[in-house]
């Protein structure tokens, strides 16, 4: 087994909050020179920047896992990450299809441009996506894991666009593969608030909008090698593989 540093929740320019230096290549770099081994790329309901970043960290041998931050109808916000393309394009579908007809002002939320490999606008996104979609956590959830992904609530103590700040309460019964906290809390804190969570794998990341921010939090995974299945196995902690959260490793030992 080996460990690799994770960083699971950077945007990029494409996010209407995310900095104008937060392209493809800049991300990528910046990955390198903080020696992140996995990247999660997630804006804000759009997967349409990942794969290009998944291109290009490809030659740094840095591991990318393509997905999006869902703001859902509660306004919850959840990491949702997938395997392929194919998985990807399903579920940049079902965000098309439930965000709402509301028009971006760039004036007012920032632009929300996706760009090539040679850093030349391709598609400007007319809807906002930093509004929540119709469908409720359940939903989501529900069709995240039908496409085999990966269902994280992220920052799940923060004040705002969190369970905790939605919900009040982390519903005891919620299918997650792990369950992102910020910076501000440790693991053992989180548990002693809601004792039932013990048996969850948690995360921490940097929720980065600009590039000084990647890497400031981190998670570690023990396991085999990068990929997709290897990083769904140390999040169950099957097989001696698992995750480090600065607090304690995390292994179920199935």
């Amino acid at each position: 087994m080996q460990q690799y540093k994770a960083d699971l929740h950077v945007h990029t320019l494409l996010s209407p909050c995310g900095d104008l230096e937060m392209s493809p290549e800049n991300i990528v770099n910046r990955a390198a020179a903080m020696d992140i081994n996995i990247l999660g790329i997630a804006d804000h309901n759009s997967t349409k920047h990942a794969p290009l970043i998944k291109k290009l960290a490809e030659s740094f041998g840095i591991f990318t896992l393509c997905g999006a931050e869902v703001t859902t109808r509660e306004e919850v916000h959840c990491l949702a990450f997938f395997e392929n393309n194919d998985k990807l394009q399903q579920f940049q579908q079902y965000l098309d299809n439930h965000l709402p007809d509301i028009k971006n002002d760039p004036k007012y939320f920032g632009y929300q441009v996706v760009i090539d490999e040679d850093e030349m606008i391709v598609e400007e996104v007319e809807k906002l996506l930093i509004s929540a979609i119709s469908q409720s956590l359940d939903q989501v959830e529900a069709k995240v894991h039908a496409l085999d992904g990966l269902f994280i609530p992220a920052h799940i103590d923060r004040a705002k666009y969190s369970l905790i700040s939605q919900l009040g309460f982390v519903p005891p019964d919620i299918q997650a593969d792990a369950l992102e906290i910020s910076r501000y809390i440790r693991v053992e804190e989180i548990i002693e608030k809601f004792p039932y969570l013990e048996g969850f794998s948690f995360i921490r990341s940097s929720d980065a909008h600009h590039p000084d921010q990647m890497g400031s939090s981190y998670t570690l995974f023990e396991m085999e090698t990068p990929c997709f299945e290897e990083i769904r196995m140390a999040l169950r902690g099957e097989k001696g593989r698992g995750v480090f959260c600065e607090t304690g490793y995390q292994q179920k030992d199935k």
